[in-house]
């Protein structure tokens, strides 16, 4: 609990953070320089994709539809598909190639719009390696990366662009906003999460001027910083947050604009949302193991290098809940002594360090987005910390294989196509197996509705709203992935689709 509560205080901190230097905030329409439209770079925009044929024309669309001049910039399509995308994504390039496509949002003919479709036999190194493919053919003096699910406004490139006339940027990442926030309670506790990432991680580090991280996609790189930074490597599954802070680390400075945004899609089934979150925590100590000894020899602040250590071991946390989750119960039966001092002076400080700051982080970042309805994620403040509580099993299992090198593929995120409610998915092949872990999360949330009984039983009352955070989390996670399993069984007529890929969920 003492060591949670540190990474606990350190949200109070990025809090802090944001808002003492709110001045330092970076803008769209602020630059110190920019360029005028005949100096404007050329620019590659890579389109990463891997079996992802139900949302390759929406992003094509998007790209093409770029308020930018046309001779300088080109669309290079990355895929590494092994099912029938290759074909789709193959026919789209051509549509486009030939012009005169119209969509219900865009009515007039669109001009041809050559794009570079790039097709590789082998998933050699997943994304970064097809990234780096792309990158030994480009044009560009700036790269922009943009993923299957991500829709760029018409106007990002602009926005974004005039902020690499200010010699040394290396890097600008925007910010993502949700496509289908309002299409079921669980994607609407995401988008929750993801805001309190880009509006207090984001927001506090870059505004404080320590390392922050590229998160894959929706941002704008200078060719020159990842040359001289050694490229794309795929020794983590995080190679977005493994090229950053090697870039950091020679001197190049990343900006944040906050106020730019992409919209994506969530994951709208809990075992894709399980497979991205688990990704995410092995990589990042994945890149904890490969970096943070050259950041700590560095010859920078020492508040980067602490500030390094709390993002890029974050996710140590999770082994902790478990260990935490394991000892609640014999805790509670030996401390069976203890009165309303000892809980005054033990119990809730450490509660306040570990538990409510996380209420706190992310009802900040939502008044910081919604001035005017922050308030209604009060309503949701149990389930986002009841979440974070029921993804404890596979982001342990992910951090443990981190830990002792266990290698894995790169799980990609489903991408649905589906944005309003009651909308169906036609991409039923790339749903997951549930694998038993759902099965242990249900185990262990009956362990902790025991622990309920014994602290109601035993008058320790203090403790229960704590303990049922642990119980709905378990038991939410648990039974919303074995529903979507079972809804798939139906579907499928009694047949469970192949995982495209190892994901161990």
């Amino acid at each position: 609990m003492i060591i949670l509560a540190f990474y606990g205080i350190h949200r109070y901190q990025l809090v802090w953070l944001y808002y003492r230097n709110r001045r330092n905030a970076a803008k769209s329409a602020e630059s110190p320089a920019s360029y005028t439209e005949e100096q404007l770079p050329f620019v590659t925009i890579q389109l990463p994709i891997y079996n992802e044929q139900f949302v390759i024309d929406r992003l094509i669309d998007a790209c093409c539809r770029m308020d930018y001049p046309r001779d300088r910039f080109e669309i290079q399509l990355l895929d590494d598909s092994t099912d029938e995308t290759t074909e789709v994504a193959a026919a789209i390039v051509q549509r486009y190639a030939t012009g005169g496509v119209t969509t219900a949002e865009h009515p007039e003919p669109l001009a041809p719009q050559p794009v570079l479709y790039l097709h590789r036999s082998n998933r050699y190194g997943f994304k970064a390696g097809a990234l780096e493919e792309g990158l030994k053919s480009s044009r560009g003096e700036l790269v922009a990366i943009f993923d299957a699910d991500f829709v760029p406004p018409v106007d990002w490139l602009r926005k974004v662009v005039h902020h690499f006339a200010e010699p040394g940027v290396g890097m600008v990442q925007t910010r993502w906003t949700h496509l289908n926030r309002n299409y079921s309670f669980l994607t609407q506790v995401e988008a929750i999460l993801l805001d309190g990432h880009f509006v207090l991680e984001h927001g506090g580090r870059s505004r404080a001027g320590v390392f922050f991280n590229f998160n894959g996609t929706a941002g704008m790189w200078r060719r020159q910083a990842i040359d001289e930074a050694g490229g794309w490597e795929h020794d983590t599954l995080t190679e977005d947050t493994d090229l950053s802070y090697r870039a950091q680390l020679k001197g190049w400075k990343f900006k944040y604009l906050q106020d730019v945004e992409c919209p994506a899609e969530l994951p709208i089934e809990m075992t894709a949302f399980k497979t991205q979150q688990a990704r995410w925590a092995k990589g990042l100590i994945q890149v904890a193991k490969k970096s943070l000894p050259t950041i700590l020899h560095a010859d920078i602040d020492w508040h980067q290098k602490l500030e390094a250590w709390y993002h890029l071991t974050a996710n140590i946390s999770y082994p902790l809940m478990i260990i935490l989750s394991v000892l609640l119960m014999p805790a509670m039966i030996i401390r069976s002594w203890q009165g309303p001092i000892q809980m005054l002076l033990i119990d809730l400080p450490l509660f306040l360090a570990s538990t409510a700051s996380v209420s706190t982080f992310y009802l900040v970042s939502q008044k910081e987005l919604f001035p005017r309805t922050w308030y209604k994620t009060f309503l949701y403040v149990p389930f986002l910390m009841a979440l974070g509580v029921g993804l404890t099993v596979t982001n342990t299992k992910a951090v443990m294989e981190a830990l002792f090198g266990v290698k894995s593929a790169f799980a990609r995120t489903p991408k649905y196509a589906v944005q309003k409610k009651g909308e169906r998915s036609q991409a039923k092949k790339y749903r997951k197996r549930l694998g038993i872990i759902p099965w242990i999360e249900l185990a262990i949330g009956c362990y902790f509705a025991g622990t309920v009984y014994y602290a109601i039983s035993t008058e320790n009352y203090f403790t229960v709203p704590f303990l049922l955070l642990f119980v709905l989390g378990y038991w939410y996670t648990g039974f919303l992935s074995i529903f979507q399993g079972l809804f798939e069984r139906r579907e499928g007529r009694g047949e469970m689709h192949e995982k495209p890929y190892p994901v161990g969920i």
